[in-house]
């Protein structure tokens, strides 16, 4: 099944996603956004409207980010061999982590923002997980079960913001640089994240192509890890890293432009598509 997050006529709503269009959840439920109907076990609900005809058509509305609102985005770095190639470091023992704010995010279709800033602007295609139940302490070997889909992310960065210090956030949570969407798809459709394929394209141009069972640190650790720090609550989204091929690794560096467009796709889940506008 595929959810997601949308505007219609000025009003914020969440769905199923069919091939005909969207089934309108927030119309058929009590819980006012996607978060709220994962935490009230919406997924075991959801295939009661699955065989509804939909509400209207995908180009009837604006995506948002496929969860709007997190309780937290937790951004993984350094997590493919041959990224850390090519910036230079040394492999962590653990995980990379570091913290983008829910207000940073587009959705699908919507424009990312090169800010007036930085002409440093570059894409991270990424794998997006979505918690789908709290927990604490979750361990490796339970972790998929916390999960409740998957989504494909932009973690665009703002590389020279990101080098003022050693604390890299400040590049990598401007607004309107980190793109999510178009939906999440559940995981009963994708049982093994690991089998997954991504690519990242810069004008059609591919830039980045990875497995992603190339990640140094699997899902399942990432999930365990984390949840150690504080509780993973639903509709919080891990952003698992980025492979190789970034603009800034590049000769000469490929940024991202006005007028650019960026794509992200996974297969099994679809294609996250945007074009780049520079702020004025």
């Amino acid at each position: 099944m595929k959810l997601t997050s949308f505007i219609r006529d000025g009003k914020a709503s969440y769905g199923i996603v069919t091939d005909a269009g969207i089934i309108d959840l927030g119309k058929r439920v009590s819980e006012p956004t996607l978060r709220d109907f994962l935490a009230a076990d919406g997924l075991a609900r959801a295939g009661a409207f699955a065989a509804e005809a939909a509400d209207f058509g995908l180009d009837a509305v604006t995506l948002a980010p496929v969860i709007p609102n997190p309780d937290k985005i937790i951004c993984v770095g350094l997590n493919y061999h041959a990224h850390i190639q090519e910036t230079g470091r040394e492999e962590s023992v653990q995980p990379v982590l570091f913290a983008r704010y829910a207000g940073s995010q587009i959705g699908h279709g919507e424009a990312l923002i090169k800010p007036l800033e930085s002409d440093q602007f570059d894409y991270e295609g990424e794998l997006a997980v979505i918690i789908g139940k709290e927990g604490r302490r979750i361990s490796e070997e339970n972790a998929l079960d916390y999960v409740a889909g998957y989504a494909c992310y932009n973690d665009g960065s703002v590389r020279d913001w990101q080098k003022h210090t050693h604390q890299f956030m400040p590049g990598k949570t401007f607004a309107g640089t980190g793109a999510f969407g178009p939906w999440m798809v559940t995981t009963d459709e994708i049982p093994d994240p690991s089998k997954l394929h991504l690519q990242t394209r810069l004008n059609g141009q591919v830039v980045q192509d990875t497995d992603l069972s190339l990640l140094i640190t699997s899902i399942q650790r990432l999930i365990a890890y984390s949840s150690t720090i504080l509780p993973l609550l639903p509709g919080d989204v891990i952003v698992t890293g980025t492979p190789g091929g970034v603009g800034a690794r590049r000769n000469p560096p490929l940024w991202m432009r006005d007028g650019d467009v960026c794509e992200v796709e996974i297969s099994g889940i679809g294609t996250l598509s945007n074009p780049v506008v520079a702020e004025k």
